[in-house]
């Protein structure tokens, strides 16, 4: 699924100028610059092994402003982690936006609802987890690093078959393990891509997802100070991110 997303993706991105670039300690910001228009892109830092053998990990590094954003858009499909996040942050920043179709529901209220009859399974595990175990009816927690409560990620091929309700980060966009995950989904189970990574576009649909949360840049040079200075999510959205639900 992966290439068939990027494949999929480059006609429907709008072309722009690089106009700003930051890599932080948990975010990766890319600004483009369209028709005197700025839009904000966010992606998670992945961070891949530091090595000695002088090969940049960004290549340009230092001269990236000014280059057309498809540039970065394509180190999306890099296999270093780092050009990965840069890759998707420039696709988020060059996606066409539907806030038509955008509801100011957060991932949280949109689990806490749907939950509240069916089991819920949840790739990654997000600061709300400890407020929705006393919601929904069941909530089983998958992670790379599971924290006590929840279960590695060896036991996806038990636990998603059984799910109601499916919200997978969308770092497994970036990481590759998105199409395993949707694979092991009951057909019948509503499946959330979720995360600031996530693209919010109309394209996901069409690979089983059913809903998308996902984050809009709305002030962004707060935004990239705080990145820059190493900000965790909360910081980040308080420093000016919408939160928003998009419904197949």
């Amino acid at each position: 699924m992966t290439m068939r997303f990027f494949d999929e993706i480059w006609p429907l991105l709008n072309e722009g100028t690089v106009c700003d670039v930051r890599i932080g300690l948990n975010w990766t910001t890319v600004v483009v610059e369209n028709q005197d228009h700025k839009r904000c892109g966010l992606a998670s830092t992945l961070k891949g092994s530091h090595g000695h053998t002088g090969e940049p990990t960004i290549p340009g590094a230092g001269e990236l402003i000014g280059r057309p954003a498809m540039e970065l858009a394509q180190m999306a499909q890099a296999q270093e982690p780092t050009r990965v996040s840069l890759g998707m942050a420039a696709i988020n920043a060059m996606l066409p936006q539907y806030p038509e179709t955008w509801t100011d529901r957060n991932v949280e209220e949109v689990l806490s609802s749907l939950g509240k009859d069916k089991p819920v399974a949840l790739i990654g595990h997000f600061p709300f987890v400890p407020r929705l175990r006393q919601v929904v009816c069941r909530l089983d927690v998958i992670d790379r690093n599971p924290l006590p409560g929840d279960h590695p990620a060896s036991a996806v091929a038990e636990i998603l078959p059984q799910a109601g309700v499916v919200a997978i980060t969308g770092m497994t966009l970036l990481n590759g393990s998105l199409s395993g995950l949707l694979d092991l989904c009951a057909s019948q189970a509503i499946v959330l891509l979720m995360g600031p990574s996530t693209p919010l576009s109309p394209l996901m649909f069409d690979y089983g997802i059913d809903m998308l949360g996902g984050s809009i840049v709305t002030d962004i040079d707060p935004v990239l100070l705080a990145v820059s200075q190493g900000a965790n999510f909360r910081q980040v959205k308080a420093a000016g991110v919408r939160l928003v639900t998009m419904e197949k």
